[in-house]
């Protein structure tokens, strides 16, 4: 009887642990109380498409590296090479800050992608991975919030001024 707080600590411990696994970036997960939605709007589904195979490309990359850094497909979402280099160093950045182990992170998670407006939009992230800390044995995240604009029929990632 003594043991039972402790398998119990153990089996909620490796319920969590499993809600943090790494893979692909999975979408958004919808709200039933909404009822079901069509969506015709081209433009939509453009960004949807577009967002999701970026956020797919940055999933397990590390971000303190030339390769990462010169991905010529991480660029094309960009409009400007300025642009790209804003946004890296802003991510790059935000990493290091919240104690990535090695800039890595192992798991993305696109938590909402919000229509802001015509040709507006917000993807909220997640980012999950290792912490780099000493004797820090938990992970570490970071939720971000980039702004993304249709110019000329294309979606491009606006990087907030540094």
């Amino acid at each position: 009887m003594t043991h039972l707080p402790i398998l119990l600590l153990l089996a909620t411990l490796g319920s969590l642990l499993g809600c943090f696994g790494r893979g692909e970036v999975p979408g958004p997960k919808p709200d039933p109380s909404y009822g079901v939605q069509v969506v015709e709007a081209d433009g939509v589904l453009d960004f949807y498409g577009r967002a999701s195979q970026f956020y797919g490309r940055l999933a397990q990359r590390r971000f303190n590296t030339l390769a990462t850094f010169r991905d010529e497909v991480l660029r094309d979402y960009f409009r400007t090479e300025s642009a790209f280099a804003d946004y890296y160093a802003d991510l790059a950045h935000a990493l290091y800050d919240s104690h990535f182990e090695r800039n890595l992170p192992l798991s993305l998670e696109v938590v909402e992608f919000r229509l802001e407006g015509p040709g507006q939009a917000e993807v909220v992230t997640r980012i999950l991975g290792d912490n780099g800390l000493p004797l820090r044995w938990w992970g570490t995240g970071l939720e971000r919030v980039d702004r993304w604009e249709r110019i000329q029929d294309q979606w491009w990632i606006v990087p907030s001024k540094l």
